[in-house]
């Protein structure tokens, strides 16, 4: 609370007989225990830079090399080999600290001690980068893994230190290797082969071969040279510490909406349910979430480990808060913080901002809980312009950036706006209700379409999420993609969903754990000088974003019959079983196949991010065509699956280790347009549609609890929209042993998509090939 408090901290007026000067001794508590705090975070910040630098070496280690080398000295063994007299021999003589032999002794052990430590810390990182660079073990079959790789874990783990810090791997981590452009090409036509008649392979053929012999070398030569001072590749070559390529190329260039074309939603636990009051809710929730936060800046959360054994990239994770999207004429920007002490929050049309913190102590849960009561019990109306404000985050960008130069520059504008924008997070508080009901299945989709865009003025887009809080205290995310992809903000929210259900906990009436402050100062509504002009253009962002979310079909579902404890049986991978079943399904729904874009991660890389799996392979063709026939042997129909599955799972592998298709064409194509150089071969592959976007959502990154001593404490993932006008995007998560959520989304535009009969056709598709193992199944 100590910035409320510091226009009252100090006031004076002048009088007749002087100077009257009024001094609140409260307010001065707060903004010196404020500034305690912000140096203490800054001490713990040089801390774990400190412990960061020298990982896997720790203090202690230092000790016990110094302690050695003195050691040995009175012992009158030289394990230095000389090396101590040569330092001792440099030191400068004379008075002051080197006056005396013990003195000159225990410094020149210190300094060769130290030098020791830290090349055995450079020999240690480097041989665990070295280490990290192998990745046979993701090729080998599962019970069968090789002596060679069972070597290779038992050094990784020792090399990996007992406690590590979230970023302590990083420089450990290798690079994100360039492909051979032979490679990528024999992959990309591949790829295309199944998808093409032969005449239009032949071109597309040509087109390629001709860009590898003449264009491609001289595009590659630059990437590689790039590729040796960048820590990666897809970093651009001036700002490497801005953004990188598929960020500013993909992300933050793009001048259409962000609602529905670009964010994300998260759906909250969905089978069981922990508090029905909004307000106590978000207390837990915004608690939860602020805790969390404390342990990312201190470093405290552990790295997500592959197999407990491989750690992964976590730089996304530094612009999970305080962050936000700034609009731009050509280009948009991310703004980041390294700190916020409030969030922003909408109710009714109004902004409220409402601070995290008395002095320095973070607002208990019940604290928090009567803040936003105050919010949801305030009847002022809205301003002027206030109420659909936050559409101009929904619309388009550059119209965006020209309002936001043009109206809110100055004033008491800028400085709403500036609340809005630097806050820790945006929450929203819906005055409707959204829960799933299995007995009634729209109503997943109705919270879908809630979470994917609300009213289109609900939630502001630009903040890298919003917590929505609907009035029965169900609660979601929308989430902007740009600063980091699906599984980072995926981690938060097991955290925060995790904590709240075991940790925190409510009231038997339903309000957070404790006894509120009444003291505290109410939330400080925003205030706003919208003219005219600016509502006009705010309700033609509007009218643009109202459109764009009235044309989107969603449809969310449970798959009841199986989960992945029945795709074991089958003796496949979880996501392979499902990409078949949604190739089957997508021929069953268009009467063709088309090019299928799945998201991987290439986090066990240093700055990676995701790589495109190409779903849509030669085996899996092969397959759903024997399926449609309807002539084959059962036998031959197993044997085409497994082809099939064996094909996806080596893709998804090959992606995962730097060596898929799309990125390296991506920063070749962007090379070439450095460079001016044109490609007819890059055009057309960068410009082919992704009519089926596809992603699985992953889950229990963090063990909060046992999931099978609380089965039902489930999420339902989240969804995106379409990627093409005339395609489907499709989000799954393989929810537990027993069951699956789908997100499905098309656009009501399109004569040729329909979401629910997509999602029929996902649904006929698992259970059709489920009956080619003849697994049993629980009831529908």
């Amino acid at each position: 609370m100590a910035e409320a408090h510091q226009a009252v901290a100090f006031q004076f007026t002048v009088t007749p007989e002087g100077v009257d000067f009024r001094l609140s001794r409260e307010a001065l508590k707060h903004i010196y225990l404020s500034g305690i705090n912000s140096w203490k975070r800054r001490l713990i910040r040089i801390k774990n830079g400190i412990l960061r630098g020298v990982y896997p070496g720790s203090p202690t280690s230092w000790l016990v090399v110094v302690m050695t080398t003195l050691g040995s000295s009175y012992c009158n063994v030289d394990i230095s080999m000389g090396l101590t007299c040569f330092i001792q021999r440099w030191l400068p003589e004379g008075c002051g600290p080197y006056r005396t032999p013990q003195t000159r002794t225990l410094l020149s052990v210190a300094i060769f001690s130290t030098g020791v430590w830290m090349m055995g810390i450079l020999f240690f990182r480097q041989t665990l980068k070295l280490l990290l660079s192998y990745h046979g073990w993701m090729f080998e079959m599962h019970g069968q893994t090789s002596h060679f790789t069972k070597v290779w874990a038992m050094c990784v783990r020792l090399l990996s230190g007992r406690r590590p810090m979230l970023y302590s791997f990083q420089t450990s981590l290798p690079k994100l290797p360039v492909p051979s452009v032979s490679a990528t090409i024999y992959r990309y036509l591949e790829s295309v082969k199944h998808l093409l008649d032969d005449k239009e392979y032949y071109r597309m053929e040509t087109l390629a071969k001709e860009f590898q012999e003449k264009t491609a070398p001289r595009l590659q030569k630059y990437l590689v040279l790039k590729s040796w001072w960048a820590t990666n590749y897809l970093q651009p070559p001036t700002h490497p510490q801005v953004s990188d390529w598929w960020e500013e190329y993909v992300y933050l260039k793009g001048r259409t909406p962000l609602m529905v074309n670009s964010n994300y939603y998260v759906m909250d636990l969905v089978l069981v349910k922990n508090a029905d009051v909004q307000a106590a809710r978000l207390g837990n929730i915004v608690h939860a979430m602020i805790k969390y936060r404390h342990k990312l800046d201190r470093e405290e959360i552990k790295p997500v480990m592959v197999l407990g054994i491989v750690p992964m990239c976590s730089y996304q994770m530094e612009r999970m808060f305080n962050t936000t999207r700034i609009p731009g004429k050509d280009t948009d920007v991310l703004q980041h913080l390294t700190d916020s002490r409030h969030v922003a929050v909408y109710h009714k049309g109004r902004f409220f901002k409402l601070w995290l913190y008395e002095g320095s102590r973070l607002l208990r849960p019940r604290d928090l809980e009567m803040q936003f009561q105050r919010i949801l019990d305030d009847p002022s109306p809205p301003q002027p312009g206030e109420e659909k404000l936050a559409a101009l985050t929904a619309g388009g960008r550059a119209e965006w950036a020209q309002v936001r130069q043009a109206f809110f520059g100055s004033g008491k504008n800028k400085a709403a706006l500036d609340a809005i924008e630097r806050a820790a997070f945006f929450v929203a508080l819906d005055e409707e209700s959204h829960r799933y009901d299995p007995e009634d299945e729209a109503s997943l989709s109705l919270y879908g379409k809630a979470l994917l865009h609300g009213s289109c003025y609900n939630r502001w887009f630009d903040k890298s999420f919003t917590l929505i809080a609907f009035k029965n205290g169900q609660l979601g995310l929308n989430t902007e993609h740009a600063w980091a992809d699906a599984p980072i903000i995926g981690h938060l929210w097991e955290f925060v969903l995790g904590t709240d259900s075991f940790d925190l906990g409510y009231t038997e009436t339903g309000h957070c754990l404790g006894k509120p402050n009444p003291v505290l100062a109410p939330p400080q509504r925003l205030q706003w000088d919208i003219p005219k002009q600016c509502q006009a253009v705010i309700e033609s962002s509007y009218q643009v974003a109202k459109a764009l979310a009235d044309d989107v079909e969603l449809y969310c579902f449970q798959f009841l019959p199986f989960g992945k404890g029945l795709i074991k049986k089958c003796r496949t991978s979880p996501d392979a079983f499902v990409q078949i079943a949604l190739q089957l399904a997508h021929f069953r729904d268009r009467g063709r196949l088309c090019l299928t874009y799945e998201a991987s991660m290439t986090r066990m890389f240093r700055e990676g991010r995701t790589e495109t799996v190409r779903s849509c392979t030669c085996e899996s063709t092969a397959f759903v065509r024997a399926m449609a026939q309807g002539r084959h042997l059962k036998a031959d129909l197993q044997d085409l699956f497994r082809k099939a599955a064996e094909k996806h799972q080596n893709m998804y592998r090959l992606a995962m280790t730097g060596a898929g298709i799309d990125r390296h064409l991506f920063c070749l194509y962007v090379v070439s347009k450095y460079l001016g150089v044109k490609s007819p071969f890059l055009a057309e592959v960068l410009s082919e549609p992704w009519r089926l976007s596809t992603s699985q959502t992953a889950q229990f990154q963090i063990r909060m609890f046992d999931p099978n001593q609380y089965p039902n404490h489930l999420g339902a993932g989240g969804g995106f929209g379409p990627v093409a006008n005339d395609g489907y995007g499709v989000s799954y998560m393989i929810a537990g042993e027993n069951t699956i959520f789908f997100h499905v989304s098309s656009k009501f535009s399109s004569s040729e998509t329909n979401a629910q009969r997509f999602g029929n056709h996902i649904r006929q598709a698992l259970l059709d090939i489920a009956d080619l193992f003849q697994v049993p199944k629980a009831d529908s």
